[in-house]
């Protein structure tokens, strides 16, 4: 039997399954959440999504999360048919009509909306946008630190699809995660176009060397909240982090390695193509920086 699991992985939680579900202004039960097999979605992953942790009934860095859904949204030329406070009143409506106060992982996704006819020119949806928030209640659960596999799969050039957009059109990291798995490896380790250690198919990537941290340049991967919350703590507790190009090489050779990410703060990292990073376990400095991030959510919650 696999051992594999994902960054994403929860306890499990019997109240997930009577949850209720905002589609377009109505809270309805978990199985009557459904939209249109004619949504742009659905036919085309046309449409873009925010992923939000709940902490002691309050959003952490909810601000920064709907700039960057706005952003997303006007980069795709995608109008949400609300503002930012009517955003927070659907996310705080459905927060109370599930009674949920804190370890809670929300999804709020907007597509274009319903076509009229199943082809992919943006005009043919008529009807939407399409709204949807999912919450679950979810706590990481992770047994053991993640195995990464790097796979041929790259983070694109803005001109193609820009890496940056958390967009529904996510085949490429699906593909990129299927050979991982087929390698014996829980996620896949991405490289950037000119062949520098990149980001996961679900994560930000650093690792650490020497008592540096070290990411990528952030030219080729999501522009992640976490990730730049890391870059902050390490600046402002004096330790040296760097946004940069490093090879393979290097990334074998590191002291720790772990990933960011919304729901699962900071992920260690054991292995690498079959290559253990540091004793195999979270480091010294990753504990270090999950417990900087844990006082910085307990602040921004308070």
């Amino acid at each position: 039997m696999s051992d594999q699991m994902t960054t994403h992985q929860a306890q499990e939680d019997a109240r997930n399954e009577s949850i209720r579900i905002y589609v377009n202004g109505r809270i309805v039960p978990r199985q009557e959440a459904l939209v249109s097999v004619y949504d742009s979605g659905f036919l085309l992953g046309d449409g873009v999504w925010e992923g939000l942790r709940l902490y002691n009934g309050k959003w952490a860095f909810l601000d920064l999360h709907l700039s960057r859904l706005f952003q997303a949204a006007k980069a795709i030329d995608l109008d949400l048919g609300m503002g930012r406070q009517d955003v927070i009143a659907a996310l705080e409506e459905t927060r109370a009509a599930n009674g949920m106060e804190t370890d809670v992982h929300a999804r709020l996704m907007v597509t274009r909306g319903v076509k009229s006819k199943p082809f992919q020119h943006p005009s043919l949806s008529r009807k939407g946008p399409t709204v949807v928030i999912i919450m679950e209640h979810s706590r990481p659960a992770l047994p053991r630190p993640i195995r990464l596999a790097t796979v041929p799969h790259v983070r694109g050039l803005p001109m193609s699809q820009d890496p940056k957009l958390n967009s529904h059109s996510k085949l490429n990291c699906v593909l990129a995660c299927i050979a991982a798995e087929k390698a014996g490896a829980d996620e896949a380790l991405m490289l950037d176009v000119n062949g520098f250690v990149n980001t996961t198919n679900a994560c930000n990537f650093f690792i650490v060397r020497d008592q540096e941290v070290w990411t990528s340049s952030g030219d080729y991967c999501m522009n992640g909240i976490t990730r730049q919350k890391v870059i902050e703590i390490c600046r402002e507790n004096d330790i040296p982090v760097f946004q940069k190009n490093f090879s393979l090489v290097e990334t074998y050779d590191a002291d720790e390695a772990f990933l960011t990410g919304t729901f699962g703060a900071q992920t260690p990292v054991g292995q690498i193509d079959g290559r253990q990073i540091g004793n195999g376990e979270a480091g010294k400095m990753t504990r270090r920086l999950r417990a900087l991030y844990a006082d910085l959510i307990a602040r921004e919650t308070a």
